[in-house]
């Protein structure tokens, strides 16, 4: 995990997800019936689905696996009553932590959640307590592109903001229901993206040392082991030399 980049999260998080390929899977499908039951299948007229199909494929899920659990959202064969359920709570460093749960049972995942953070040095905290800290927004990565030619397709699609990184790399943000055509529009435009997501960006970030970094990085590891939970976001931030240290 490098600098103050996004990209750098997203990556240390896909290093943990292909090392449990199975579990993931599992979560993604749980979230593509349920955005197809809550929607409808049309994936057009469906953002969290779109956004959903498009995670999916990231992780290198078929077509064909994707089309069955839209299907068995929209179709009811799956009769099970999921409900999105944010924790939130603060890590180590006083760092700020929003935890993404999709489940049937809020007692399981509770259950779940609590104990990750107090073995981390954390704790659970109150609703609201962390949450005015982050916006939901969907997150587009390039990693090397000209600017103003990515900047002008960027805002042509209807992104709200470019930011380039001091890697080279450039994090171009957009209200989350519209992730999905801006970056049709960014692709028509020749340029590679290497992740789009909806996210929870945070206005304000924490620098970890070498001791409160490898903490939370065992936090997110382990809340991202439970079941219910879909995704973790968190803001803060671990530095090159930081990171150098911990490998």
């Amino acid at each position: 995990m490098a600098g103050h980049s996004k990209w750098a999260n997203i990556k240390h998080r896909k290093a943990a997800q292909d090392a449990q390929r199975g579990k993931i899977f599992t979560k993604l499908i749980r979230e593509l019936v349920t955005a197809a039951k809550i929607g409808g299948g049309d994936v057009a007229a469906n953002p969290r689905l779109r956004a959903a199909v498009d995670k999916a494929l990231a992780s290198n899920m078929t077509r064909d696996t994707i089309n069955r659990a839209i299907d068995r959202g929209v179709g009811g064969g799956d009769d099970t009553n999921m409900e999105t359920r944010i924790y939130e709570g603060y890590g180590p460093g006083g760092t700020a932590v929003m935890v993404e749960c999709l489940s049937d049972n809020a007692n399981r995942t509770i259950s779940q959640v609590r104990p990750s953070f107090t073995k981390c040095g954390g704790n659970l905290g109150t609703e609201g307590s962390v949450g005015y800290l982050f916006s939901k927004k969907g997150l587009i990565i390039i990693l090397d592109a000209d600017e103003d030619a990515l900047t002008e397709a960027a805002i042509e699609a209807g992104a709200e903001d470019i930011q380039p990184q001091d890697d080279g790399s450039f994090e171009i943000y957009t209200a989350w229901e519209e992730l999905g055509t801006v970056r049709d529009g960014i692709e028509a435009a020749g340029f590679k993206i290497e992740n789009a997501e909806v996210s929870m960006i945070p206005s304000t970030s924490v620098d970890l040392d070498v001791e409160t970094a490898p903490k939370l990085l065992r936090l997110i590891d382990m809340l991202e082991d439970c079941d219910d939970v879909q995704n973790v976001y968190h803001n803060g931030e671990i530095s090159d030399e930081v990171a150098a240290s911990l490998e």
